[in-house]
């Protein structure tokens, strides 16, 4: 077992030649150290395989599953990072009860997801893709039938108040639009005021909101949050748009909203499986905008999601708590805190 402190990365960053998919993904924030190295694991698997964590203290994951099995022959590894703020592929009371510290890369995505927002909703009230689509196919007269509506005046819902809710907030602040509304459990009366917010249940945001983003996580609680009687609330000239899972959102009930007319349309970048590899049933809607789970994608938020976890592994290493744990009684436990201590040093 090598002195260092291993950090794996999961294979679906790097292509076929092992080169980064990537322009940034922070490994920069390891150059000069010698006490830390990072290795690419040689094949993309889901779930990841515990014989590929071997000789890993640490592993940084993009799209792999992290189960039971997993960490079952955990040994040295003492964190898994998740590159992103998404955790539902990762089962975290299994890593915790194998001592590994579970960690993702809070804040480092909320503007990117927050630009990408305010464009989807943008786009939807100006009849983006349909307005583009009559002039590739020669419909320039048929332009009159498709008016759009801007964002002043309307009402923006968000669906989970936490730091891409209050940064699309922020950015929507310039567009005229009406007080915003936000649904979350742990959102008070007071913070909600200091965001510029008005606090409410998720039934008077679907009522009154334009514009339903969900920003919340996948959980027990939130599975299929949004169904047909939740979409039957909504205004008949509202759009949903959904940038967080897709099993938050029934999409049998939307698909029948949307087909039948019932709200006006909706952007959805995740579905309830991934990935979709055929057509997807959505994309023979016309007032539907879709991407590959990736709508937020940028060189500046890989790069900064990239620092974050490179970052939280570096504090690891140094024997401090990272930012954005998600199960800080792991580092209480025997296990976990004889197994950091030997590899600090080691």
């Amino acid at each position: 077992m090598s002195a260092k402190f291993r950090v794996a990365l999961t294979g679906d960053f790097f292509g076929p030649d092992g080169s980064t998919k990537y322009p940034d993904i922070g490994l920069s924030a390891f150059e000069g150290r010698d006490d830390v190295e990072w290795f690419a694991l040689p094949e993309h698997r889901t779930p990841i395989g515990a014989d590929q964590l071997a000789d890993a203290r640490g592993v940084i994951v993009l799209t792999p599953a992290v189960t039971a099995e997993t960490v079952s022959r955990a040994g040295d590894l003492l964190a898994i990072g998740r590159f992103g703020v998404g955790y539902d592929a990762v089962d975290v009371a299994a890593c915790t009860a194998a001592d590994v510290a579970v960690f993702i890369t809070a804040g480092a995505v909320d503007r990117p997801v927050a630009e990408a927002t305010v464009g989807w909703m943008i786009a939807l009230g100006h009849n983006l893709r349909i307005k583009d689509a009559l002039v590739r196919s020669g419909g320039w007269d048929e332009r009159s039938k498709y008016m759009g509506r801007e964002l002043r005046d309307r009402t923006f819902g968000a669906v989970g108040f936490g730091g891409i809710g209050r940064a699309t907030v922020q950015l929507l602040k310039g567009f005229g639009m009406k007080t915003p509304l936000a649904c979350d459990p742990f959102l008070d009366e007071r913070t909600a005021a200091e965001a510029g917010v008005r606090a409410v249940g998720l039934d008077e945001l679907l009522r009154e909101a334009d514009f339903v983003s969900i920003h919340c996580p996948l959980n027990a609680a939130t599975r299929g949050l949004i169904g047909a009687r939740e979409i039957g609330l909504m205004k008949p000239d509202a759009y949903l748009v959904n940038t967080a899972r897709g099993g938050i959102v029934d999409e049998d009930a939307l698909h029948d909203a949307l087909a039948a007319g019932r709200i006006a349309g909706a952007a959805l970048d995740c579905f309830a499986e991934e990935p979709v590899v055929r057509p997807h049933r959505f994309g023979s809607l016309d007032n539907v905008l879709l991407a590959p789970h990736c709508i937020a994608w940028t060189e500046e938020l890989f790069r900064d999601i990239g620092r974050a976890a490179c970052g939280g592994m570096l504090d690891l290493a140094g024997g401090r708590t990272p930012r954005g744990v998600l199960n800080p009684e792991v580092f209480e436990r025997a296990g976990f805190r004889e197994k950091w201590e030997r590899l600090r040093t080691r």
